[in-house]
């Protein structure tokens, strides 16, 4: 009788940069079991142990996705010294990212929810809390904009940040679509254009 051996031992941060990609690629409701065992090189019973099934996998890809290639807009708003230079690198910073040749177009927050069921509300709830959030924190960003005197006191900053997190999000379809970085940059041109007081 053969003895049963030990599983194999996996690296469990390079599986979960796997399943991100295949989340990113695929979206939520697309990637299937099947997709995610055999990009991330386990069997289902190891990720149900490492990640308990496939929606907390799929929250921990997102919270990967914003520390790495989703982080360009947390650090344009952490670091430009303006309100402007915050929001034009947010936007030119994620076009550029949206468009790599070498990962999935677009960004994952915004694109891999887009289908859902009534089985992966969850999910759908999870994403748009996700963009909330980054609507939340342009706005932080605007609202400290006017304190520093970059903005006019009048300026309605809930308007400004819909405004340009609706342009974010617009770029990231375009690039899913297969629009080119030099597209996205004129549509950038026009959207830095409105900016207040030109």
């Amino acid at each position: 009788m053969a003895e049963r051996g030990r599983p194999r031992a996996f690296d469990r941060s390079v599986a979960l940069r796997r399943a991100m990609e295949v989340f990113w690629e695929h979206g939520y409701e697309g990637a299937s079991m099947g997709d995610l065992t055999a990009a991330m090189g386990i069997n289902s019973p190891s990720l149900y142990a490492a990640f308990g099934g496939k929606e907390a996998l799929f929250r921990e890809a997102i919270e990967l996705y914003g520390r790495t290639d989703g982080g360009y807009t947390d650090r344009a708003l952490r670091e430009e010294p303006t309100a402007r230079a915050a929001i034009e690198a947010m936007l030119r910073d994620n076009a550029a990212a949206y468009t790599a040749g070498d990962k999935p177009h677009g960004c994952m927050v915004v694109l891999a929810g887009a289908t859902y069921t009534t089985r992966n509300t969850g999910v759908r709830d999870f994403l748009a809390e996700k963009r909330r959030e980054n609507t939340e924190d342009i706005h932080a960003r605007l609202r400290r904009g006017v304190a520093e005197g970059d903005l006019p006191a009048q300026i309605d900053t809930a308007a400004l940040a819909a405004f340009y997190t609706t342009v974010l999000y617009g770029l990231s379809i375009q690039a899913r679509d297969g629009a080119a970085l030099d597209e996205l940059t004129r549509s950038i041109d026009c959207a830095m254009a409105a900016w207040p007081g030109g």
